[in-house]
């Protein structure tokens, strides 16, 4: 709870300081405001309570994802110097969006009550709507934006059509309600009961599954990756993931557990939609920001797995994937920012994997952080993405999905080619142009990512014993 309260507080107070002349002071407060908001995180550690009337849960779960959510946006707004530098931009706005994002990414993470998460995915989804068109001077960012707007609008819509239908189900918008009243009643005693239950949970899954960028619905995530501007691309793909995963996790295991026999079935074939369509298609991008777009997606699926093979482990297994994932990605952007802007195509920055050509030599730190988020977000050992994948596997194998858990090693294997292919061009071709020099506290930032996907490979017990 005392994050949402320390992020609307301190959003505000981003939005005055916006009034002040110099914008040198923003980065530096917005970053000390997210450092109080993760202190204050832990303050509730074992100590769980319910807060605003009941609608919100606070427990170590959604304690772990909000120090995910607020690790990564301290990472993500830190890289953000380069943007806020343009002289089109307003800075103010734009911290007090991403504070206020957060907020409604939180609420994601522990809601008791299906109008809670009804106000996150909205706080949340606006916050992007908004910031994917950010960059008015790009028409691909202008496209993008309204796409976003548009599919995102009509999932919302579904999203509450399922939870008018739990509601006619169950007369109450608590999970836990929800989950005493299929675990007391025979579904059979109730002939309307299940019929509102079952369309209720579907469209609900539909409206948050198209959030997570899960096949089939994922068709607006190639064009808005690539027309928004780059630090919130990253914002996106991590943030709204990691809280997408939370609901979507919370929402079946508090209440629709029960009913595994029923919406199983449907995750397993949007699982394998994902995985097929992502990784096939991201072997011929040679955009890096469309390729990493289809890897979002195919993460997608592999977080899937967890929830489908639900048990006592599972919330492990999601919390240490989204600390992986995010991690892998914000270095793979972080780079991509970076090299992007030494070369320039019809006036936009150049973002094809032909722009990494020669690394190595032009900066070999930038080269091995580049090499060590592709490593990781293709599942090779000793990296985190490698536990990653094999607690989520694991979790599908608990349940005896051993064909589920074939297509996901097979696509894994698909992934290989294609993350290797930036490894390749950094590594193995020629320089394209002249030495790049880095910041140090850009440096420091890629580097704090960079040593955490390499720790959590080498000790993964680190964050999995805190749970």
């Amino acid at each position: 709870m005392y994050p949402i309260l320390v992020l609307s507080i301190t959003g505000i107070i981003t939005l005055f300081l916006g009034f002040l002349k110099s914008k040198k002071v923003l980065l530096p407060a917005t970053l000390f405001f997210i450092i109080i908001a993760f202190a204050a995180n832990f303050y509730d550690w074992n100590a769980s309570g319910l807060y605003f009337n009941n609608m919100l849960q606070v427990n170590n779960l959604s304690i772990m994802f909000t120090a995910i959510l607020l690790l990564s946006a301290f990472l993500i707004i830190a890289l953000s110097r380069g943007f806020i530098d343009d002289d089109h931009a307003q800075p103010a706005e734009y911290f007090a969006i991403l504070q206020f994002s957060l907020v409604g990414a939180i609420m994601m993470t522990g809601f008791q009550n299906l109008i809670m998460l009804f106000i996150g995915v909205e706080i949340l989804s606006v916050s992007m709507y908004v910031l994917t068109g950010s960059d008015k001077r790009n028409l691909r960012g202008n496209e993008a934006a309204l796409k976003y707007f548009l599919m995102g609008a009509f999932a919302t819509g579904i999203m509450l059509f399922g939870m008018a239908m739990l509601y006619g189900a169950n007369y109450s918008f608590n999970i836990s309600s929800t989950r005493a009243l299929l675990t007391q009643l025979p579904l059979s005693a109730n002939p309307v009961g299940p019929v509102y239950l079952y369309v209720g949970i579907t469209f609900l899954l539909i409206g948050l599954l198209f959030k997570v960028s899960a096949a089939p619905f994922h068709f607006w995530t190639p064009d808005v990756y690539e027309g928004a501007p780059t630090i919130f691309t990253t914002f996106m793909s991590t943030i709204v993931k990691t809280a997408g995963f939370a609901a979507i996790y919370r929402v079946l295991e508090v209440s629709f557990s029960p009913l595994y026999h029923f919406w199983w079935v449907m995750l397993v074939i949007m699982t394998v939609l994902s995985l097929l369509i992502s990784n096939i298609t991201a072997v011929a991008q040679s955009s890096f920001k469309r390729m990493l777009a289809f890897s979002s997606i195919s993460h997608a699926g592999y977080m899937l797995l967890a929830i489908v093979g639900l048990s006592n482990k599972s919330d492990d297994s999601i919390v240490f994937y989204s600390l992986a994932y995010s991690l892998a990605t914000i270095s793979a952007f972080g780079v991509l920012m970076v090299v992007a802007r030494e070369k320039l195509v019809d006036g936009r920055p150049d973002e094809s994997i032909s722009v990494l050509n020669g690394l190595a030599k032009r900066n070999p730190f930038l080269a091995f952080t580049l090499a060590v988020s592709m490593l990781s977000l293709a599942g090779i050992p000793l990296t985190a993405g490698f536990w990653g994948k094999f607690y989520v596997f694991s979790d599908a194998a608990y349940r005896g999905h051993i064909w589920l858990l074939v297509v996901a090693i097979v696509m894994s294997a698909v992934g290989i080619y294609y993350y290797f292919k930036p490894i390749i061009a950094a590594y193995m071709k020629e320089s394209e142009g002249e030495r790049i020099n880095l910041k140090p506290f850009y440096k420091i930032i890629l580097g704090i990512t960079t040593f955490g996907s390499i720790i959590l490979g080498l000790f993964p017990d680190l964050v999995r014993s805190l749970m």
